[in-house]
């Protein structure tokens, strides 16, 4: 197994238990989870960067910018469809991002889309309303489809971000912009709306912070190595814990429509993914 298969799967279980501690607050404002997780990470890629004599402010610090601005506004807005929808479903609406990176891609890395491409693309979306239209169980509204949405096209802009960062910035400088632009912000906008978290709730702020620290550096790690057609696709393992956690501690269940909208958006993904990276190689 290459070090990218590894890192995407680290990844990929280091957010799942992130998704775990969103779900156990329900009670605490979004703009809240994000500056604590935010604050968490800030001193932690301080901490690191520092002992490895990495410059800290990196070198297109424009992109970096960016990329910490979209991935805080993806972040804020996939913690408010994981407070309000079921898990699986908010999960595999986010994972619409590789769609959005790809036709992100056509204008900031210059890449061209295929013919079939666009089919696959197609079948993500349509398993998108599939999954809407069979919810009779009434737990997804339009309204936070729309905003999963939203967060998967910001996730695409920040990926692209990424790319562009891998020749020339450490992927724990790419990290550190993400806590470096969210911690302010969201410390402004948590004053007009603070609830004062007690007894666990902490614990789960800080394995928040820990847990999203270490899936992103890793995460980070394996996009920028780039090495098989097939790292991405292991990223979607994600939505099986979330369909594990749904079910063992939520009490969340489906319609067989609202699977088989699931499994036609992530095909229309994996397809894409999958198709994209043989191409190149």
């Amino acid at each position: 197994m290459n070090k990218g298969v590894q890192y995407m799967l680290i990844s990929s279980f280091a957010f799942s238990l992130m998704h775990l501690c969103v779900k156990a607050l329900p009670h605490i404002p979004v703009f809240e989870l994000v500056f604590f997780r935010s604050i968490v990470s800030l001193l932690i890629s301080l901490i690191s960067l520092k002992k490895k004599n990495i410059p800290v402010f990196g070198n297109n610090r424009k992109v970096l910018l960016a990329r910490g601005m979209f991935g805080v506004t993806a972040l804020t807005l996939f913690f408010i469809t994981l407070q309000n929808i079921p898990l699986a479903g908010a999960v595999t609406i986010q994972y619409l991002s590789p769609i959005f990176t790809a036709f992100f891609a056509i204008w900031i890395l210059k890449e061209k889309i295929k013919n079939r491409q666009w089919f696959f693309f197609s079948l993500a979306f349509l398993g998108v309303l599939t999954l809407k239209g069979f919810d009779i169980s009434g737990q997804i509204s339009f309204k936070y489809v729309g905003i999963g949405l939203v967060s998967a096209c910001f996730s695409g802009l920040a990926y692209n971000c990424i790319r562009l960062l891998r020749t020339t910035e450490n992927p724990l400088v790419v990290v550190f912009y993400f806590p470096l632009v969210a911690t302010p912000i969201m410390a402004v906008l948590s004053y007009f709306n603070w609830i004062q978290p007690q007894g666990t709730d902490w614990i789960y702020l800080l394995l928040l912070g820990i847990i999203t620290q270490v899936a992103q550096i890793y995460m980070t790690k394996g996009i920028q190595s780039d090495r098989a057609g097939n790292i991405m696709t292991y990223k979607y393992i994600g939505v099986l814990f979330a369909f594990g956690y749904g079910y063992l501690f939520f009490g969340e269940t489906y319609s067989f429509m609202s699977i088989f909208g699931i499994f036609l958006l992530l095909s229309g993904v994996l397809l894409n993914v999958v198709f994209k990276y043989k191409t190149v190689e």
